[in-house]
């Protein structure tokens, strides 16, 4: 694919007047936690929003377009897709208190969706740019670092996510339950730069063992990820846009149509005639 430059954005500095996407605000983003935080109230396998925003980056990508009665059921609920009849709305899927919340939290996910959309569609050569996809990660490390001692003593022995690692799981988590839809196509070349984008956003699944360098929470917090880490994240940044961009361009798969064999001169005629296909339909 093509070189860009891999600096993780601190300012924004593009002279492109091209209009953004509404972005979440921070109320917004609270409002989906709130609805999360109820969902989790009635199933505790309810991820947070990091891991969700993952999961919506890689259907974002995916080759094909993936129906929210399809793909809210595997990553609030039960897995199971619910049955919507061409053309009718979304029925009220079981997670969801009521339809209000259903309507509110689709809402908020679509305004996330258009903004991942608008930002992996619109060329950029540098991460710093204003314009360029930004994944909705914490730095769980750093933010525990900046807490008071005793908050902090709270926390040891806790096993605390890596900077991306979530969000990292959650795009995962769609790629391996439409594996048919992620299949590397016939063609190595691009096969192998599928596997490539691929691989960059897996690394950000392990674990950062690294010496802790920098802190992505806070630009004066006490270091928590590894300079090898940073740079891994600026990788899947790419990646997802190399993925996002070989989709498009290879477009929805093709099913191949399997024929039945054609019946011999002298076998029964499949019409049912009861003559050999010579003497019938194959005259």
């Amino acid at each position: 694919m093509t070189d860009r430059t891999s600096d993780i954005p601190d300012s924004a500095d593009s002279t492109d007047s091209t209009p953004l996407a509404p972005a979440l605000g921070a109320d917004q983003l609270e409002a989906l936690e709130d609805i999360l935080e109820d969902l989790r109230t009635r199933s505790e396998e309810v991820p947070q929003w990091e891991f969700c925003d993952g999961f919506l980056t890689a259907l974002v990508c995916s080759r094909r377009a993936i129906a929210p009665g399809e793909y809210l059921p595997m990553l609030l609920g039960d897995g199971e897709p619910a049955e919507v009849a061409e053309g009718q709305p979304l029925p009220l899927l079981a997670m969801f208190a009521d339809a209000a919340q259903q309507a509110q939290f689709l809402e908020l996910w679509m305004l996330r969706w258009n903004e991942v959309v608008q930002a992996l569609d619109t060329p950029v050569e540098r991460l710093d740019d204003e314009r360029t996809f930004e994944p909705e990660v914490m730095d769980m490390r750093g933010a525990i670092a900046s807490l008071p001692e005793a908050e902090r003593a709270e926390m040891a022995g806790q096993d605390i996510p890596s900077f991306a690692q979530v969000w990292a799981l959650g795009f995962m988590f769609a790629v391996e339950n439409w594996p048919e839809d992620w299949e590397l196509p016939r063609d190595k070349e691009v096969a192998g730069w599928l596997d490539e984008a691929l691989d960059a956003i897996v690394a950000l699944t392990e674990d950062d063992t690294g010496k802790p360098e920098v802190c992505m929470y806070s630009e004066d917090g006490e270091p928590s990820t590894s300079n090898a880490r940073v740079e891994a994240f600026g990788a899947a940044i790419w990646a997802v846009y190399d993925l996002r961009q070989l989709w498009k361009s290879l477009g929805p798969r093709i099913e191949s149509v399997r024929k039945a064999p054609a019946p011999g001169r002298n076998d029964p005629c499949s019409c049912g005639s009861g003559k050999k296909y010579k003497k019938c339909c194959g005259a």
